[in-house]
């Protein structure tokens, strides 16, 4: 693997956007004991059904620790299921994986982005880090990719949605949080976000959904579903208190125009709940010093916009909630050529994100 010294933009390189053809779908096998209750067993179930339903639609490879190889294989038994042995700290391959970059020529190659466990001894949610700052490496290496590593850039691939034509939206809560570029101003950011994924537009929505662990990622908040479309979590009750980020974020959209100078059309999609854990579920949770604390009266940022977009399909989270068949049909009317599959994501949601946080698309280069 060549670790590359130039920028993607520089070599001809973009991030296309979720809805262009994949390759396969990169998950990684849940086990932390002091994130995943009950030794991760529930949440080993919610992940097999989540890579058995992308399954159906294009390939994934579902990264496995030495000790948990044999249960992994046999309970993701499946033709279009490939199980490897990789050494991880956690299970969130959308922040650990590579950000996958094409160009015209038929090449892919990755985006190693530095990693500080959402942000490192100011607010990280677990105390080392060091094998998921290496989950891009090796599977970059495995892939015969090369690499792009930003040493001097910290993100995690849930932070931004590009729309594959030069525009990308994140967070200011996330992006410009002193845990993780104190060094960097948003101009310097941007310029960074501008070379490693060929953008020329960043839309930044103030913040992300109420109490996300992750410092608001956009990707449980607001997601593109087309060029010139967005989708955003909603409230209409004054009371929660996700209605001012979604009046601000609103506004903010309203106003934006797009690399292309479109402006944008936003649609609504309402927030489940609010959900909590159980006493039952938190105390399952191994307790370990600088870890995330789980606690029943910490309201849990579900979502339905942490979906994932596969070749012909919707693979979205349900919550057992009253909206659950709201949004399956708003998906369904954003998404008319593909089918919406809905997977429990109540165990994910636990761990502290969703379908989305835990997989990482890999396109299929352009001349195929």
């Amino acid at each position: 693997m060549t670790t590359l010294t130039t920028t993607p933009r520089a070599d001809g390189f973009r991030m296309p956007a979720e809805w262009e053809r994949h390759d396969q779908t990169w998950m990684v096998w849940p086990q932390r004991p002091d994130n995943w209750r009950l030794g991760g067993k529930p949440a080993q179930a919610a992940f097999s059904a989540v890579a058995r339903a992308i399954a159906e639609f294009e390939p994934v490879t579902v990264c496995v620790s030495a000790e948990q190889y044999e249960n992994a294989y046999e309970r993701l038994s499946h033709a279009n299921i490939r199980v490897l042995e990789i050494t991880t700290d956690d299970a969130w391959v959308r922040d650990t994986g590579p950000t996958f970059v094409i160009n015209n020529g038929g090449e892919v190659r990755g985006v190693d982005w530095a990693f500080n466990a959402w942000g490192g001894l100011n607010g990280g949610l677990y105390a080392n880090w060091v094998r998921d700052d290496q989950v891009a490496r090796k599977i970059l290496q495995i892939e015969g990719c090369a690499r792009y590593r930003t040493d001097a850039l910290i993100l995690e691939g849930g932070s931004i949605h590009v729309d594959g034509e030069g525009t990308l939206i994140t967070t200011e809560e996330c992006l410009l949080n002193p845990n993780r570029n104190p060094h960097l101003n948003r101009e310097q950011i941007e310029q960074s976000l501008a070379e490693h994924l060929a953008i020329d537009t960043v839309i930044w929505l103030p913040h992300g959904l109420f109490n996300d662990e992750t410092d608001g990622h956009v990707d449980n908040f607001c997601c593109y579903v087309r060029p010139g479309e967005v989708l955003l979590a909603w409230t209409d009750d004054a009371g929660d208190p996700n209605y001012p980020r979604c009046q601000a974020a609103m506004a903010v959209l309203e106003n934006a125009r797009d690399a292309k100078g479109r402006q944008l059309i936003v649609h609504k999609m309402p927030i489940p709940g609010p959900l909590h854990a159980s006493d039952e579920e938190c105390a399952g949770v191994d307790l370990v010093a600088g870890s995330q604390a789980r606690d029943p009266s910490i309201r849990l940022a579900g979502s339905y916009v942490n979906f994932l977009i596969v070749n012909g399909g919707i693979i979205a989270p349900s919550f057992d909630d009253p909206k659950d068949a709201e949004a399956q049909a708003i998906l369904q009317r954003l998404f008319p050529e593909h089918r919406v599959v809905m997977v429990p994501g109540r165990e994910i949601l636990l761990g502290g994100g969703n379908i989305h946080c835990i997989t990482q698309q890999q396109p299929t280069p352009q001349n195929r």
